[in-house]
């Protein structure tokens, strides 16, 4: 028995001294940096989401071999949602030669700032796929999204409002991040689209005034009788607004909201009989049919690599974004650095994810801008 054992010990090293001459290299861990909130509850769902996409993609190219001899890891901070601290976090892990890239970033906040200090450009580093469809975000330099645009969602939801009939409707947003920027995209697109804006209303989410914001705005646009109600927020702000809205006399008609709206979170906050009937855009696509080439793939995966994860938004929309990450690092060479990794993906070009594409040159980086909508219906569950 010890014979054999030392045959294939010596074998072994064998092989791995022939990978290392043949590749000129030994074999390296190739380390990706994300900072998404699984402690914050209102990013929870969608940042562990992500992040078992991301090593979904990631075991699953490891445990063919890596690429070029070479293993992909995950490195997750959290930054309790909080926008200061995604910058010191994002300043540590630009700080670690280690670190080849950035992915998979959620906080809207931190990654306004980010954006607005250009910091992956001034770092020369990739931030790949945010969870963000904020258009300073996915714009800035080095950045390669994957998601549409915020602004994209909100014209596919007054497309369908205006569609359906819901020529009169109340927009409400938060006071904060994307809501007043979006209240005036959706203003002046529903006004071109023949929509009248019955009222406009900004929720406070200072603490506080919170309570009373949302007791004034429900009865502001209950007042209003709109068709239909927009709603550009997320998190408790558009919780509490539909619970009590529902609530409220009148408080039956068509609600829209944007992906970030997560359906599983507003079920769970104010019950499916208050969140049947919400309209959801969606900036990736729908996960629980296997529709296209990716959607099998990444379905596969899951039920390989993580069966006792939940099929979700986030988990596909990590997936697709390690698949980016994955390429790029095909591309960087056997000895994959930061700069050789950003090179890589200014010049992807047009990338096929398996039925969806993205675009990444030079002078242009464009993720999927497809947006696709989603219902929720009695059971509380999310239908296309």
């Amino acid at each position: 028995m010890k014979k054999i054992s030392s045959r294939i010990v010596a074998t072994l090293s064998l092989v791995a001294l022939f990978n290392f001459a043949a590749s000129g290299h030994a074999a390296q861990e190739v380390v990706f940096g994300q900072i998404a909130s699984q402690t914050n509850p209102a990013s929870a769902a969608n940042a562990k989401g992500l992040v078992v996409g991301i090593q979904t993609y990631f075991a699953k190219v490891n445990a063919k071999g890596g690429i070029a001899g070479n293993t992909l890891k995950l490195l997750t901070l959290d930054d309790d949602l909080q926008g200061p601290k995604m910058m010191g976090l994002t300043q540590q892990l630009i700080a670690d030669p280690a670190i080849v890239g950035l992915l998979g970033f959620l906080n809207s906040a931190g990654l306004a700032e980010i954006a607005k200090q250009n910091i992956p450009a001034q770092a020369g580093i990739a931030l790949i796929t945010p969870l963000q469809g904020d258009k300073n975000v996915v714009s800035a330099t080095n950045v390669f999204p994957l998601r549409s645009g915020y602004a994209d969602e909100v014209i596919t939801l007054l497309k369908e409002a205006k569609g359906w009939g819901k020529d009169e409707m109340a927009i409400v947003n938060m006071g904060i991040a994307f809501g007043p920027p979006l209240a005036q995209l959706a203003i002046k697109e529903g006004t071109e689209r023949g929509i009248k804006i019955s009222t406009h209303q900004v929720i406070d989410v200072s603490p506080t005034a919170f309570d009373a914001s949302i007791k004034s705005t429900v009865a502001a646009v209950a007042k209003s009788q709109p068709k239909a109600v927009l709603i550009l927020a997320a998190g408790k702000p558009a919780f509490e607004f539909i619970k009590a809205f529902r609530d409220a006399p009148g408080g039956s008609g068509q609600i829209y909201g944007l992906s970030v709206l997560l359906h599983d979170e507003l079920v769970k906050a104010i019950g499916a009989d208050k969140a049947r009937g919400v309209v959801l855009s969606q900036a990736v696509p729908y996960p629980f049919i296997p529709s296209k080439m990716v959607i099998n793939e990444y379905l596969s995966d899951m039920k390989e690599y993580a069966p006792k994860e939940i099929i979700s938004f986030s988990s596909l929309e990590g997936y697709l974004g390690a698949k980016i990450a994955a390429e790029a690092v095909r591309r960087a060479g056997s000895q994959p650095s930061r700069t050789k990794v950003l090179a890589a993906l200014n010049n992807l070009g047009e990338f096929d994810l398996g039925g969806i594409y993205v675009k990444y040159t030079p002078s242009q980086r464009k993720g999927w801008g497809g947006v696709e909508l989603s219902i929720i219906n009695a059971d509380g569950a999310l239908k296309k």
